[in-house]
């Protein structure tokens, strides 16, 4: 079994093929998927797919990218995350690749993302790029670590990792360590700790080989998890097991998917 622990189903390449995608994800053993919400205005649509489907979950976020997007407050930010099938705060965090000058209203954003999973109790989904620094630092002294969470989509250095680790939080990889240039990617895959490894797609993004240039899926993550089992000289079994695990104890899953009341 697996779980895509990072995926956007409600983006338009995915929600258009959504029955397709969710017998596929049946078909390849993936058991349950969390749909990530991005910015405010989607966000009904991200939980309407996890409200009508009982194996798919949801978040409640704004990316850092996002600039011109509805800035939620910490309160709307606990009162959505009540919402039933909602299980993580993000994706939130800091991208300094894209953007350029004072970027203090970022960081801002990622504070209120915090205190918002702080007096939830539920964890945090962080997107860093280019910002490694400043993003473990803000962790540090917004006391991230009494929720923990996930670093998703990892693609920084063992040191990053470390600092992360050391707060708590789990390491997720996507379609990015299986690509040939990813040897620092892969060596995190390999060291990382077993019990806080998780897998995801980051679909419709970063596709994985043989399939690069198409449209990433779900069904997918099976091949994230095959790389994190030859980095890890593990079987693929193993990695399923442990990254299955370690879902459903940090989002609080069900074991098996349940029925809406």
């Amino acid at each position: 079994m697996f779980v895509d622990s990072h995926c956007h189903l409600d983006f338009p390449e995915l929600s258009s093929e959504l029955p397709q995608l969710l017998d596929a994800m049946r078909e390849n053993s993936v058991t349950h998927a969390l749909c990530i919400s991005v910015e405010m205005p989607a966000w009904p649509a991200v939980v309407a797919i996890a409200h009508a489907h009982d194996n798919i979950y949801a978040t409640v976020g704004l990316h850092p990218d996002y600039t011109e997007s509805c800035e939620p407050s910490v309160e709307e930010l606990v009162t959505k995350a009540a919402t039933p099938k909602v299980v993580a705060i993000g994706e939130t965090g800091l991208d300094y690749f894209r953007l350029e000058g004072d970027l203090t209203w970022q960081r801002e954003r990622f504070r209120r993302h915090i205190r918002a999973a702080r007096e939830t109790g539920k964890p945090l989904v962080i997107h860093t790029r280019s910002a490694a620094a400043d993003t473990l630092a803000i962790m540090r002294e917004e006391r991230a670590d009494e929720v923990g969470g996930v670093m998703h989509c990892f693609t920084e250095t063992w040191d990053v990792a470390l600092g992360a680790l050391d707060l708590g939080f789990h390491i997720s990889f996507s379609g990015i360590v299986t690509f040939k240039n990813a040897r620092a990617i892969q060596e995190v895959a390999a060291w990382a700790p077993a019990d806080r490894i998780l897998v995801e797609t980051d679909s419709p993004y970063l596709t994985p080989p043989p399939h690069r240039g198409k449209r990433n899926e779900p069904k997918q993550v099976a091949l994230v998890a095959q790389r994190l089992a030859e980095a890890r000289k593990v079987s693929l079994e193993r990695v399923a097991e442990v990254t299955t695990q370690n879902a459903v104890t940090l989002f609080r899953l069900p074991t098996t998917p349940a029925q809406e009341e």
